[in-house]
């Protein structure tokens, strides 16, 4: 059945890949964002509707006047070390509006949620960490993360929702076909950090933290192909049929890659030097995080299509070199 599906920060980086899924799929994507990172040049499926997530009233008619079937929301705050800087906004971005969304949906009749939440949720996880893992967030982050999926599992009981949290590990990599990409301004992420220091769009890398207790010293993170964790997205809203629960899912490679590991790949596939700075460790950042996806591959069918590190920095590279604006900070 063909669904009308609001994306909230659908033009962002992993909401203009999940918009793109939807279409390839038959679904009709709607993207509402309020373009503070987002890019209007991101919005290629579906049309643009610009809009807070905070503003209730606004959704509540949007999603009536839409018809809208079922909403994926990625739109928030979404970094670690920034939340513990800022841990009012990430409240107020990531919890609050997301509890003025669900009012909204409540209100208008809308009954199927897909909600973009956070490997982060585990804290320190040098295993491969299912569904079942204690959860022991380290940041503003984490917590608001992990709080959003406590209210989603009490309002989808109260509202007989249809509700999934997929818990990403590190989105990674862009559209194979080249259509879309990452556009961060400044760009925060490391696979693409690291290729902008290789191609002296920026000075130098700055490793924070070599005393972990991981195989060098690095932090280990597992990172998952941007086009496979949107294919999920749309296995989700087709798959997953529960009412009155909140089913939740990890999305990832399962292997970890260290940092200096990530650095050599990227020497190695460029065939350039990559200038790196250490630095001591950031706060709110756990040593190591692996996924186990096994649920994910049972239940869903979902299974990574862009697995290997090298179609990751490849992808990740072609996308840089088309940015529209390049970040030297």
């Amino acid at each position: 059945m063909v669904k009308k599906v609001l994306v909230t920060g659908g033009a962002g980086f992993i909401g203009s890949h999940v918009c793109k899924a939807l279409a390839k799929r038959g679904h009709e994507p709607v993207v509402y964002d309020n373009l503070s990172t987002g890019h209007r040049d991101l919005v290629r499926y579906g049309r643009l509707i610009e809009g807070d997530v905070g503003d209730g009233e606004r959704l509540q008619a949007m999603l009536r006047n839409e018809r809208i079937d079922a909403v994926i929301h990625l739109a928030g705050l979404c970094y670690p070390a920034d939340s513990m800087r800022a841990p009012l906004a990430y409240y107020q971005q990531n919890v609050r509006n997301s509890l003025v969304l669900c009012d909204a949906m409540a209100a208008a009749g809308v009954g199927t949620l897909v909600f973009s939440s956070s490997c982060s949720v585990y804290g320190h996880a040098s295993e491969a960490v299912d569904e079942q893992a204690t959860l022991s967030p380290m940041s503003p982050y984490a917590r608001s993360k992990m709080l959003v999926e406590q209210m989603l599992s009490d309002i989808a009981v109260e509202q007989d929702w249809t509700a999934v949290s997929l818990r990403y590990f590190n989105a990674a990599g862009a559209d194979p076909d080249g259509e879309l990409g990452e556009w961060h301004e400044p760009e925060p992420h490391l696979i693409p950090r690291v290729l902008m220091a290789a191609t002296g769009t920026l000075a130098e890398l700055v490793v924070h933290g070599t005393d972990y207790p991981t195989a060098d010293g690095t932090c280990v993170r597992d990172y998952c192909h941007v086009t496979d964790l949107a294919v999920a997205h749309v296995l989700a809203l087709e798959r997953v049929q529960t009412r009155g629960a909140l089913s939740i899912f990890n999305l990832g490679n399962e292997r970890g890659f260290s940092v200096l590991e990530i650095i050599q790949a990227v020497e190695t596939e460029l065939g350039l030097t990559v200038p790196v700075r250490l630095a001591g460790r950031r706060p709110g950042d756990p040593a190591s995080v692996s996924a186990s996806s096994r649920k994910a591959r049972d239940e869903l069918g979902w299974s990574p299509q862009y697995a290997s590190l090298t179609d990751i920095i490849r992808t990740a590279h072609r996308s840089l070199a088309a940015r529209p604006n390049r970040t030297s900070s």
